[in-house]
């Protein structure tokens, strides 16, 4: 104890253990739960094991998973005589679970209060919408548009951003053929997944006949809109009191209903040489002030999300505003609190791999919020979903990569035989991929420095309200998405992100980042030159 080697773990998090064990530390049992919590790290093993389908290698990380044995009784002995010690250091899931009895003024804990400002996707909202405050950075450049139902002002300009989308998605519609024939979008075959899952739903109510030619004021209407939509983006700085273009003699009602028809249902448009000539002019005017017009596409797919769950927990893909406002509003889930939830733009020009999408697991850790002091971790990985990419089926197989979503999920037959069985790649192999189709630079020229960017910017917006404690460190998890012109898009950043393996490539990296960790905010105390494996200082103020 006098030489501060003192240490609890709460949770599953047998490494940490065997790590510190190993660097000569003492284990003091967490007061009365110490021994539920190796069974519950047992259990939740095992039950992890039991329930995902498909889960290759389940006896090794079955092994990996259990909590450590002491088979001679050696380290239970030293945790009995260390049982009235103070921790030096405590490794836990939840901030909540510790007794603040039990922190010494030097104890080394692994998490910040009321980090929600930005781990949560409701805070992480809010933070990001005060960043032009806060900062010279517009958040719009990497994070997609986010409004929070359950607030007024927040729910008007979602209602405004999802009119005016479906203006400009009406004008890139009515470009897919040239010329004065009719243009047609796809048709939507009517086909059941089997599984009782949501596809885009279709309007319910519709006289004309999914194939006929909508009345030729739509293509005026939506001109009329961006026009004046982009008056006010060219003026915004000058005149902040310049009317919405959504406030204008349009019928919105009579609008969204024909727009749906449009991109939803194969409608034909009518569209003449010299309003394909004004769409290609305003949409490029457009693109110069609207750093999302490319990837958000032109089917206007917006993700809804409860506010404060994690793990995709209750999101949804929708595509009509109607239904998405009925549904914030309704208690058709509830475990979701009334009002708590967030509408995202969905990013729909998305970098598949092989037809599939995928996201980014990228980690980082603060270990001082003044200064702010972020290191990035420079390994990662990739999670795939389980079925083709498609916009015009809006299932959670399809467009939620979280391994808590797709280990329920089997591959489905028209998946391409490449997408990893396991549905997880490694960084590296990321790579050797973008080198294959001619991309070789982007990860290092492009991705790395678009995250880190995103990372800090959304540590700026919502320093002041974390309430830090010196010698605290936290490990993070960001979420990205990767645009077709390679370009990240956060989605979230999550506290205590999982370090349960889930495959080869994250048994070894997860392993990696937690021993590293502890090189960073142990092994660096003393000696500030030691190896600190993958990690790399990006900004310390």
């Amino acid at each position: 104890a006098q030489e501060k080697k003192i240490f609890m773990v709460q949770g599953p998090y047998p490494i940490i253990r065997r790590l510190l064990r190993a660097r000569g530390w003492v284990e003091r049992k967490a007061p009365s739960t110490g021994r539920q919590l190796e069974q519950h790290c047992g259990d939740q093993s095992r039950q992890r094991l039991h329930t995902a389908p498909g889960s290759g290698g389940a006896r090794q990380r079955e092994e990996e998973e259990q909590c450590d044995e002491d088979p001679h009784g050696i380290h239970d002995l030293m945790s009995y005589l260390a049982r009235d010690q103070l921790p030096n250091f405590i490794w836990t899931n939840f901030l909540e679970t510790i007794d603040r009895q039990l922190l010494r003024d030097d104890s080394v804990l692994n998490h910040y209060a009321r980090v929600d400002a930005f781990t949560t996707k409701e805070g992480l909202c809010l933070s990001l919408q005060n960043l032009p405050w806060i900062e010279q950075a517009d958040p719009n450049a990497f994070f997609p548009r986010c409004y929070r139902l359950g607030t007024r002002d927040d729910r008007e300009a979602f209602i405004e951003d999802f009119r005016l989308t479906a203006a400009r998605s009406l004008l890139k519609l009515a470009l897919e053929e040239a010329g004065d024939r009719p243009v047609r979008t796809e048709q939507v075959p009517n086909s059941d997944n089997g599984e009782g899952e949501s596809h885009i739903s279709q309007p319910k109510h519709s006289t004309a006949q999914p194939g006929s030619p909508l009345y030729p004021e739509l293509v005026e209407e939506a001109l009329e809109v961006c026009k004046q939509h982009l008056g006010v983006l060219q003026h915004e700085d000058i005149d902040r009191n310049t009317p919405s273009p959504c406030r204008t003699c349009i019928d919105w009602d009579n609008f969204l209903q024909q727009y749906y028809r449009v991109a939803h249902e194969g409608a034909g448009l009518v569209l003449t040489r010299q309003q394909r000539k004004q769409c290609q002019n305003l949409l490029q005017s457009l693109a110069e002030k609207l750093p999302q017009l490319d990837m958000e596409g032109k089917l206007n797919v917006w993700i809804l999300k409860p506010g404060a769950e994690s793990q995709g927990r209750g999101i949804i893909c929708m595509t009509r505003l109607e239904e998405m406002l009925q549904l914030a509003w309704s208690c058709t889930a509830p475990s979701v609190q009334v009002g708590r939830w967030v509408v995202q733009k969905y990013v729909e020009r998305l970098l598949t791999i092989f037809g599939t999408k995928f996201d980014i697991r990228q980690w980082f850790v603060v270990t001082d919020w003044k200064p702010l002091t972020v290191w990035f971790y420079q390994d990662c990985y990739l999670r795939f979903c389980s079925r083709p990419f498609s916009l015009h089926h809006l299932e959670r197989a399809r467009h939620l990569c979280n391994v808590s979503v797709q280990k329920w999920y089997k591959t489905s037959p028209d998946q391409d035989p490449r997408v990893p069985p396991d549905k997880i790649w490694s960084n590296k192999q990321f790579q050797e991929y973008l080198a294959q189709v001619g991309q070789g630079d982007a990860w290092h020229k492009v991705l790395v420095p678009g995250m880190k960017a995103a990372i800090l910017n959304a540590l700026r917006s919502a320093r002041d309200r974390v309430r830090f404690r010196k010698g605290n460190f936290e490990l993070y998890g960001a979420d990205f998405v990767v645009g077709e012109n390679l370009q990240p898009w956060l989605l979230e950043i999550n506290s205590c992100p999982t370090m349960s393996p889930s495959s080869a490539v994250t048994r070894q990296l997860c392993a990696n980042v937690q021993r590293d960790t502890l090189c960073l905010v142990l092994d660096r105390k003393d000696n500030p030159t030691c190896p600190i494996g993958a990690f790399e200082l990006i900004y310390k103020e």
